[in-house]
């Protein structure tokens, strides 16, 4: 066992293996990776091309720790003074995460994967819930962190690095675990992230908008997506895609033209069908169809947005092998998420505080929408948007705050290198009315003081998160500590 890649005695993974290509200099190889920071002696250094800087550059940096290739697919300037091997290639970022996955080849046989705008760590959760129900070895890799049998590690990428990821999967595989579900982000799709993660079943839940910083156009973002259906499935895999999104049709016919097997739930779903609903202050009666079946379904969780991403766990879980009777079970059980729409607790009087990581447009107005019927009093949110992001959604969620909220208060998420007073009057220039108050803390105690009997309050934006970005410093803040601060301090 070396380095977590399992190798006979004897037979060490070596250049040509790594890369299955027949190179004369073909050198033992004890890692890779893409930080130059990271190189040991034996290391191949993938010198990936980046918004922010040119792997390249870093290569006398990665030879001086040791590396013993260098993988990239754009020239090195002298390359003739390099005395290791260089691979050159068409795209480096997926030829590292096929390498990752020779150099760590054991995977839960079981791998499932999400994407969608909203919803993803909720579905890739709910789904390792109901796998666990049903008796097997379940585990979840996402924004939350890993959630393993015996294990649960805090995350900060929605989708981990090919070799950290491969990394995670060869050891959970060690550990006994079958089956995986894992979130699939715009950018980890992308930048080939899962390139090497040999998927049994995908799934979709909507598209809003989103880090269009990062693919200037919804059309882009939308297709970085669908590299999940389009390119990492295989013809005739199963993709379970929720219907009731404006962007469903497109995604099914990506997933038509691909030949995959479509399962699709939700109101004109084939695979699941929601005949019913009946909403509640903190759950959800369902009837849904399956196999020409109906299915009464108390889901213990508040907002239809859960119940869509419930019925995309309960398609991925029927198309992986699960049996429906139990599938449907489970949903009766499933807990949220960390961080979505999570009631934190409750004044003397009964005014509920809930913390949700709401910080794009659509996932604000569908946690407002949520909470407004069973709000008989005011109905409050504090926010703000992540500096060194989408500028363009900044009044779009000030509009949407004050529309839906009776009271909002503008406070700073994370802040980044941007000036956060900036950041939040680009906010309050589309949310008249709101409330300025740039410390979180003080803005979540003032909103909790306000409360009285009859309202709710909403704290979105972090959710989980148990930092807040502050220039290029994460400085400690939780969200549900500070509620449970306020809420002890009335």
């Amino acid at each position: 066992f070396v380095g977590g890649a399992h190798f006979a005695i004897g037979d060490p993974m070596r250049l040509n293996d790594l890369f299955q290509m027949d190179l004369s200099d073909n050198p033992e190889i004890a890692g890779l990776t893409s930080d130059s920071r990271e190189v040991k002696p034996g290391f191949v250094f993938a010198a990936l091309s980046g918004s922010a800087a040119d792997g390249r550059k870093f290569v006398p940096d990665a030879l001086a720790n040791g590396a013993a290739a260098v993988l990239c697919d754009q020239p090195l300037e002298t390359p003739n003074s390099i005395e290791v091997p260089v691979v050159l290639v068409d795209d480096a970022r997926q030829v590292l995460a096929q390498a990752a996955s020779r150099f760590y080849p054991y995977q839960p046989p079981v791998m499932a994967a999400v994407t969608g705008t909203a919803g993803k760590t909720s579905v890739a959760s709910f789904l390792r819930q109901i796998w666990a129900s049903t008796g097997e070895a379940a585990a979840m890799i996402g924004t939350t962190g890993v959630d393993a049998p015996g294990k649960k590690t805090y995350g900060s990428l929605t989708t981990p690095d090919p070799v950290l990821l491969q990394s995670l999967l060869d050891d959970l595989a060690g550990d006994g675990v079958t089956h995986c579900s894992m979130e699939a982000s715009s950018h980890g799709l992308e930048q080939r992230r899962l390139d090497g993660v040999r998927l049994s079943v995908a799934g979709f839940t909507n598209l809003g908008r989103d880090h269009l910083d990062y693919h200037d156009t919804v059309e882009h973002y939308l297709a970085a997506k669908m590299r999940l259906f389009d390119t990492l499935l295989d013809p005739g895999q199963p993709a379970v895609i929720f219907t009731d999104d404006a962007f469903s049709d497109a995604v099914l016919d990506v997933a038509k033209r691909r030949g995959l097997s479509i399962l699709s739930v939700g109101r004109t779903g084939t695979l699941i069908g929601l005949k019913r609903v009946e909403q509640h202050r903190t759950a959800q009666v369902a009837e849904l169809q399956h196999d020409g079946r109906l299915y009464r379904v108390d889901l213990p969780l508040a907002g239809e947005f859960q119940l869509a991403n419930a019925l995309v766990a309960a398609g991925m879980a029927i198309a992986s092998g699960s049996d429906a009777d139990a599938v449907f079970a489970a949903l009766h059980d499933l807990k949220g998420a960390k961080g979505r729409l999570e009631k934190i607790g409750q004044t003397e009087e009964g005014a509920p505080v809930y913390v949700d990581y709401a910080h794009k447009p659509e996932a604000l107005e569908s946690v407002l929408t949520a909470l407004r019927p069973y709000t008989t009093g005011r109905l409050s949110v504090v926010f703000g948007c992540g500096g060194d992001r989408d500028p363009g959604k900044r009044p779009i969620m000030g509009e949407i705050a004050t529309r839906l909220a009776d009271d909002v208060i503008v406070t700073d998420d994370n802040p980044r290198t941007e000036e956060a007073a900036a950041v939040r009057a680009a906010i309050i220039a589309a949310a008249p009315g709101a409330q300025e108050v740039g410390d979180r803390r003080k803005a979540i105690f003032a909103a909790v003081h306000n409360l009285k009997g009859g309202d709710t309050l909403v704290v979105a934006g972090k959710g989980h998160e148990e930092g807040q970005i502050v220039g290029t410093t994460v400085l400690p803040f939780s969200d549900h500590a500070v509620v449970r601060e306020a809420l002890a301090a009335r």
